[in-house]
């Protein structure tokens, strides 16, 4: 019935006269407003992929993950306790004012001192102590190695603010990226323009507005009409084909390494025992999930790497569909049927957002064949968010946007020192031997040793499954012809408004 209304919805406005779109704008589709463009806060995928057009990290990394200049025109590392970074000249925030040395110690120091409650703040626990006497030169004192630190220093995972900057810094948000700031209205829009003193090179797109369109249906008709130009993994897959047919659009799809996940809260007495999450894992049909929700559009997950990865393994412990198996482990769990055949009630939080809630569903009725009643709970996405940050949760699924694409993701999720607000532990699952593991793989400077490192991690976490990987989501844009040159990442950035063209 949903498909059957996709597609009569989409093909009914066949006739309709196509709304005419601002010339020098970009309308750009988002399911949710960006939790906080303040890139020491915002965690959530349109907080960062927004994040990434405004701000500037010391390095950037290319589409083989190797390190480049972005705001560091080079960097130093004269012993395994120091990194010294020699700053661009000339580079101006959006507001004009020059970037030096001070404003790089303010955004690292602001998190590590606690004066912007920040969970990326563990991310930067190696650092001991940042000299900016030099204006164009930032020296990083660490504490011990740290193989991660450019990861977290690069544009996407960390951009630079202004010195002085609080915490009311979302609000306006001034960075020295591509794209400048202009207005944003909660629940409705965020615009930017492009900036013209951009150090790199000034977009030839003039202005992008982002539109919060939370339902997918809604989203799709606004692309076929003309009111929205491009939109990202956020429509309904049975309305692509429709969208591919139309003469105004055009479908573009490749390989993602966005993550789908289920995450357990630890804390919880019925899902601290490691039985019952491995009977969960066996209870969901994860290939039918990818079929009929996705249309084929994903690759099943076994880790929250990408396969192409260099620290990635499959030689790790498999959850695949089995009800017989899960049954088994929910009877030694403790957890026989009872009235009605239930064994236990569980609650799943969600957003609003229609793919989440399709997801919830059907997740609830693979369960309930098992005998675990699982009760949906939707949210406005910040309350939801919100709750999720402070551990307020049973079950919860959420994308890995790409911070999954580096193996110091796993100490961001799953070491002892992560625990959510600080980091994004927020199973609080700890491990010591994984703690030993992903501190070993962090100081070695000897890569085959990292590799042995990260993969009997990534069997430790498929062993307790503290969460479970559920596919990688292909990039699919969909976008009007008007707009050019788009070039999509594995990752579904935005960054292709970069480089990409507006035509009439």
């Amino acid at each position: 019935m949903r498909r059957l209304l996709i597609l009569a919805l989409i093909a009914g406005l066949s006739g309709c006269r196509a709304a005419r779109n601002d010339p020098r704008t970009v309308v750009f589709l988002i399911e949710s407003s960006p939790a906080s463009l303040d890139p020491r806060i915002g965690t959530d995928g349109q907080s960062e992929r927004i994040d990434e057009l405004l701000f500037d990290g010391l390095v950037a990394r290319d589409r083989n993950f190797r390190f480049t200049p972005a705001l560091a025109e080079r960097w130093d590392r004269p012993d395994p306790l120091t990194l010294i970074f020699h700053l661009r000249t000339g580079v101006r925030f959006h507001d004009g004012r020059t970037l030096t040395s001070r404003d790089v110690k303010w955004t690292i120091d602001s998190m590590r001192n606690g004066a912007v409650i920040s969970p990326k703040a563990n991310a930067y626990s190696s650092v001991a102590a940042i000299d900016a006497t030099d204006g164009s030169i930032v020296v990083f004192h660490l504490k011990r190695p740290d193989n991660f630190l450019l990861t977290n220093l690069s544009t996407g995972a960390m951009g630079i603010v202004p010195e002085g900057s609080g915490r009311d810094f979302w609000q306006h948000p001034i960075g020295t990226g591509p794209f400048r700031f202009v207005s944003q209205q909660i629940d409705q829009d965020v615009v930017v323009e492009s900036n013209p003193q951009s150090w790199s090179h000034v977009p030839e797109i003039e202005r992008v507005r982002f539109s919060i369109v939370p339902d997918a249906i809604t989203a799709s008709l606004e692309l076929e009409k003309g009111s929205g130009d491009v939109a990202i993994n956020s429509l309904p897959m049975d309305a692509l084909p429709v969208l591919a047919a139309r003469s105004n659009l055009l479908v573009e799809d490749t390989p993602g390494t966005e993550l789908q996940y289920l995450n357990f809260n630890l804390r919880d007495p019925l899902l601290n025992d490691g039985r019952v999450r491995q009977a969960i894992a066996c209870a969901i049909d994860r290939q039918t999930l990818v079929q009929t929700l996705l249309r084929g559009h994903a690759r099943l997950a076994e880790s929250m790497l990408p396969p192409t990865h260099w620290a990635w393994t499959g030689d790790v412990a498999r959850y695949d569909f089995d009800p017989a198996r899960a049954e088994m482990l929910l009877d030694a769990s403790g957890h026989p049927r009872g009235a009605g055949g239930i064994r236990f009630h569980l609650t799943m939080k969600t957003s609003t957002q229609e793919e989440t809630r399709l997801l919830a569903a059907v997740l609830q009725q693979q369960l309930g064949r098992v005998g675990i009643a699982l009760d949906l709970r939707g949210y406005e996405t910040a309350t939801f968010l919100a709750d999720v940050r402070r551990g307020a949760f049973q079950l919860y699924s959420l994308r890995w946007i790409g911070g999954n694409e580096q193996p110091d993701i796993f100490s961001y999720v799953f070491s002892t020192a992560s625990f959510s607000p600080a980091g994004a532990n927020r199973s609080h699952y700890s491990n010591a031997r994984l703690d030993a593991l992903l501190d070993d793989a962090a100081r070695s400077v000897d890569t085959a040793r990292r590799r042995m490192d990260y993969a009997e991690a990534q069997q430790t976490l498929a062993r307790d499954l503290p969460a479970f990987n559920l596919w990688y989501l292909d990039t699919i844009v969909v976008h009007s012809r008007r707009l050019t040159h788009v070039e999509p990442s594995a990752s579904g950035s935005y960054s292709f408004l970069e480089t990409a063209r507006l035509g009439d």
